[in-house]
Formats: structure tokens, C-alpha cells, sequence
């Protein structure tokens, strides 16, 4: 059976990557595997587009399930650096949800775009048999920008520093205490629990990627998901040609994630952590950069470097992509354990 969760390098090469429609000119980043966004030059304009899964866990209450669903899809576009402006959503949506669960989602939607300046701009709601939770749709957040704020995936360079936020494992933290809390409180100390399940609005990198690039200069940035921090910095590394070192023990590391993922019997640094920010910043404007991290509450650490190396050296040691996420398979135990 394949692997649950993003399909890995070899099978994007061998059956998405040559299929690629036509070769257009103003497409200035196309698709490429472990990269977040791409980009079309519109007019002179940069459009930044990124794509994903409207992920909706009823389990979290839907105006919290609502927060983190828009959250997700405004991630990816806002590591270009360029504020998120206009949104395409589909909602393919299971028959046993109601209007009022559905008014709950569409309404924080509306919240948090009015909050973030992003513009709805077309759609497509219906319900559908066969849909199921979390999956009930698909996305494009769009950002329309100047192309000397953009900041490339791709772009980081020998000599920059690796500036790393709130550290490994927050969604699969902030996720699995939240839904298996009941689990977690008959065996771990409630203090734990509770700063476990506090790691639920940390699943944001947008104004950490938005902040950042403000304060800059940054070369490169990538939200930390599938395959966590060490996923993500193999992946910027992959993407500019370069190598990256990482010394773990300068990483933050939040409240409740290590008892989390010790009752999970999880690898943190391998694990999805949707609101972590990975940074390849010109080693001139680290201080800036968290300076100005620091003055918006959010946690961040300068914790390596990119060497005119390959791949990622963790604390002097290769370490290869990690492969597969440990989430997936986990999420899938507990909710058998829950239902036990």
C-alpha cells in the first residue's frame, strides 16, 4: 500500500514533473518538488500561487477547523514574502454537513481574509457523496507583488544564516493533543497536556514569514510541513544547490512538544510542523530579523548556516530527507485506540 500523506521526490518525477502543460514564458517558477509556491509575471507584477487541500477536522470545532484550514492555505503563498491577496477555494463537501457547521467555516474564512487583506475572488461549493472529513476540497491563495519583494525558495545562498521559529513538531503536536487529549490526560501530567494543546494557534507561519521578510534581507524561505524541520531544510537546500548545517540545540523548542511527542513515540524533527519558519537570511540582517520576529511575540533562534555543500548536516552529521512522516501513520493508530 502506498505511503499516506505528499507523495515523495521519485514518484513527483516520474509522473507529475514531465506533464507539465505547455512551456509558457511568463511562468518564472514552476513546479518543483519541497517547493512552496510558484510565480507568473503578470504585467511586470509578481503573482505567487500555491495550491493545497482544504483540510477541515470537525474533532477541533469547526470555527477552530475553520482558523487552521485558512491558515494552511495562506502558508505557502506567504513564504514568497509577498502579503497573500486574493483566494480561489472549492469545497467538496460531505453530505452529513450542515449549514450551520458550514456557516461556521465560511464566516471565519471571512474573518481571517478581512484581517490579512485577501480578497475571495471565485469558487465552488457542493456536497458530494464520497467526500469525507478532513479533505473537503482544494485551494489557490494568490499573492500579486513587486518582483524585488519576492523571496525565491530557491534563493538561498553560501554564508546565509538559517533562522529557524518556534522550533520542530508544532502541528503534529498542536493536532494530535488536541484530538486524542482524553488519551494523553490518563497518562501525562495535565500542565503537559495543557502546553500541548496550546501549540494549536502556533500553526501559522504567516506573519512570521510576512515579518521576516519585512525586516530582511532574506533569501529563501519554507514553511516546515510534511517531514518537519529536517524535511524542510533538506528541501531548501535541494532547491538552491546548496548544503545547510543545522545545530539543533540552538533551536526554540515550545512548551509541551517533547512529552507530546514522547507519548506519540514520534521523532519531532521529522514530524509536520505547519507555523514553523525556515529562513536562509543574509547574515546582515539576522539581527533585524529577529529582532523584528521578537517584537511580534514569536519564538526564533539563528540555528545554522547554508556551506557551498549538498543536503543537511544535523549537529556534523549527513542526514538524508526523512521520507515519510511519522503523523499519518500515528493519527490513524490513536483514532483506532480512541474508538476502542
Amino acid at each position: 500500500m502506498p505511503e499516506l500523506g505528499k507523495v515523495d521526490r521519485e514518484f513527483f518525477g516520474e509522473y507529475i514533473y514531465p506533464n507539465l502543460g505547455a512551456d509558457r514564458d511568463d511562468v518564472t517558477l514552476g513546479p518543483q518538488h519541497g517547493v512552496d509556491f510558484g510565480v507568473v509575471d503578470v504585467g511586470e507584477k509578481a503573482v505567487a500561487m500555491a495550491t493545497d487541500p482544504v483540510f477541515v477536522m470537525p474533532s477541533l470545532g469547526f470555527e477552530r477547523a475553520a482558523w487552521f484550514a485558512f491558515h494552511i492555505l495562506m502558508s505557502d503563498v506567504a513564504v514568497s514574502g509577498l502579503p497573500p491577496t486574493h483566494l480561489s477555494i472549492d469545497f467538496n463537501l460531505p453530505p452529513e454537513m450542515t449549514n450551520e457547521e458550514f456557516r461556521t467555516v465560511w464566516e471565519t474564512f471571512d474573518a481571517e481574509a478581512r484581517e490579512l487583506g485577501v480578497s475571495v475572488v471565485t469558487g465552488h461549493t457542493g456536497r458530494y457523496a464520497g467526500c469525507n472529513y478532513p479533505m473537503v476540497g482544494g485551494a489557490t491563495s494568490i499573492s500579486v507583488g513587486e518582483f524585488d519583494q519576492l523571496v525565491r525558495p530557491d534563493g538561498a545562498q553560501v554564508g546565509d544564516r538559517v533562522v529557524v521559529t518556534k522550533g520542530p513538531a508544532i502541528e503534529a503536536t498542536g493536532l494530535l493533543s488536541i484530538q486524542f487529549e482524553s488519551l494523553m490526560e490518563a497518562e501525562m501530567d495535565a500542565a503537559d497536556v495543557a502546553a500541548a494543546t496550546d501549540r494549536f494557534y502556533d500553526m501559522s507561519p504567516v506573519k512570521d514569514a510576512l515579518t521576516a521578510a519585512a525586516a530582511g534581507p532574506v533569501n529563501a524561505m519554507h514553511d516546515a510541513t510534511e517531514c518537519g524541520i529536517y524535511g524542510g531544510l533538506y528541501e531548501m537546500a535541494r532547491a538552491a544547490d546548496v548544503g545547510v548545517e543545522l545545530e539543533t540545540e540552538k533551536v526554540p523548542i515550545q512548551p509541551g512538544v517533547r512529552e507530546a511527542c514522547d507519548f506519540f513515540d514520534i521523532d519531532p524533527w521529522i514530524s509536520i510542523s505547519e507555523g514553523t519558519l525556515l529562513a536562509a537570511v543574509d547574515p546582515d540582517g539576522v539581527e533585524d530579523v529577529l529582532d523584528a520576529l521578537e517584537a511580534e511575540g514569536i519564538p526564533a533562534a539563528d540555528a545554522g548556516v547554508v556551506t557551498d555543500g549538498s543536503g543537511l548536516v544535523v549537529d556534523g552529521e549527513p542526514t538524508d530527507h526523512p521520507g515519510v512522516d511519522p503523523f499519518w501513520g500515528t493519527f490513524e493508530e490513536y483514532m483506532g485506540k480512541l474508538q476502542e
